[in-house]
């Protein structure tokens, strides 16, 4: 098993779904349009009488998306399937095969001796299907520098910093007032000795 992109019906990339590891190609994916049990339908028989179909009544299905077997570039923002790109794609891989069928029944039809070489199937490069889905201007939005949030590390060594000046503030003080204690004392001295 491995995984293979969901997308929506515009290509948007929706989620991976589990599929087989031989899985390639684009499958749709359908929903109901009308969701739940199957109900039992009452018929009139030829005769009259009523007879229980127990066979469900078909809804009609929608398709809701695709599974896609070509995995998605790395890089995109919102991965996003180029629909018409693929359609383009398998047209022109029909093309050269038609194409070639063709050819190889005309060579086949010549004898040995005028057939020449035999034709070869053309090969069509796949072209690169995932495209963003998101304009230059919603990636510049998600890609622009955030303000960075403070962690707590930063937090808590501000708030020492912070602590640490006012301790520093509170012990000047304490000296100027000291100084200050000194020089009363020294002048309450002198006025006793006086």
């Amino acid at each position: 098993m491995k995984a293979a992109p969901k997308v929506n019906t515009e290509g948007l990339y929706l989620e991976d779904a589990l599929v087989d590891d031989t899985f390639s190609g684009i499958v749709p994916f359908y929903s109901d349009s009308k969701p739940g049990k199957p109900e039992v339908v009452l018929t009139i028989i030829g005769d009259g009488t009523q007879s229980d179909d127990e066979s469900p009544r078909e809804y009609e299905t929608n398709i809701t998306g695709y599974i896609v077997g070509i995995p998605v570039t790395p890089g995109l923002f919102r991965p996003c399937f180029d629909l018409a790109a693929w359609s383009a794609y398998r047209a022109a891989v029909s093309e050269a095969q038609d194409s070639y069928q063709e050819a190889f029944s005309k060579w086949q039809a010549l004898s040995e001796v005028g057939r020449g070489e035999m034709p070869a199937l053309e090969s069509i490069p796949m072209p690169d299907f995932w495209i963003e889905g998101l304009t230059s201007e919603e990636i510049e939005e998600l890609t622009r520098s955030q303000p960075a949030e403070p962690n707590e590390l930063d937090r808590i060594g501000a708030e020492m910093v912070t602590r640490e000046l006012e301790a520093l503030e509170l012990r000047q003080q304490n000296e100027a007032q000291g100084a200050q204690n000194v020089g009363l004392e020294l002048r309450l001295l002198s006025l006793e000795n006086n």
